[in-house]
């Protein structure tokens, strides 16, 4: 028979505990950078995507083609090893000096997320009626004023739900960041069991952890589409 003494105390109290404590910060760390960049860059492409230049919509299609068929976890190996290839020596030197793994995290969730966020905001805008638009340019508003005044605002509304699902899509993804060395919340898991073998209890913790920051996340967003977004509804 199976004989497991479980010992909950590691994981509730001690240095232990303070291990998950500070992993759990740097996951609210990295989710909030992410979502938030995520959120304004997916917009961008979304309305590039939109474009009536071709060559426009072309590379907004490329990226999107790219990002999302790519593993997330070759993209943060990507960011990390290779970054510097790609990116300007006075930013290389920049990141190098603070803290280089959080950010090349943060790069590969933003990048990825943002292509999944883009073609739900494009299918939110494409959604809205199209005489909203030509009524907007019949009144003197430009394409990108008439998507920042007219279309965005309702668009965003119609995929609040499947914003949702990408915001915690990325929370989650953040522990893939553990990959490269960032003390998230799974690599201090990691470490917990590492040090005393209590890998059930460690992870459990984490487990819910985890499951409450999507509770939340999701409580959150309802509260901000009822009261902010539909308050008519509240």
């Amino acid at each position: 028979m199976l004989k497991y003494t479980f010992d909950w105390s590691i994981v509730t109290s001690g240095k232990y505990f303070e291990w998950l404590v500070s992993g759990l910060k740097v996951t609210l760390e990295l989710s909030a950078v992410g979502i938030v960049c995520a959120f304004i860059l997916g917009l961008v492409i979304a309305v590039l995507k939109m474009s009536h230049y071709r060559p426009v919509r072309w590379i907004a299609t490329a990226y999107l083609e790219f990002f999302r068929n790519t593993p997330l976890l070759v993209q943060i190996f990507f960011w990390y090893f290779g970054s510097y290839k790609v990116l300007p020596a006075a930013v290389n030197e920049w990141l190098n000096s603070t803290n280089f793994e959080f950010a090349a995290a943060a790069i590969a969730l933003t990048i990825y997320t943002s292509a999944f966020i883009a073609e739900d905001i494009r299918s939110g805008i494409l959604s809205i009626p199209k005489e909203q638009m030509e009524a907007a340019r019949s009144a003197g508003f430009s394409y990108l004023r008439s998507m920042q005044y007219i279309i965005l605002p309702q668009a965003v509304r119609i995929t609040i739900p499947p914003l949702v699902n990408q915001f915690l899509n990325l929370a989650k993804n953040s522990s893939l960041a553990m990959s490269i060395g960032v003390m998230e919340l799974t690599y201090q898991a990691r470490q917990v069991e590492s040090y005393t073998f209590k890998g059930f209890e460690a992870f459990t913790a984490a487990t819910v952890v985890y499951l409450g920051l999507s509770v939340v996340i999701t409580a959150l967003m309802d509260l901000y589409n009822k009261k902010v977004l539909n308050p008519q509804r509240a």
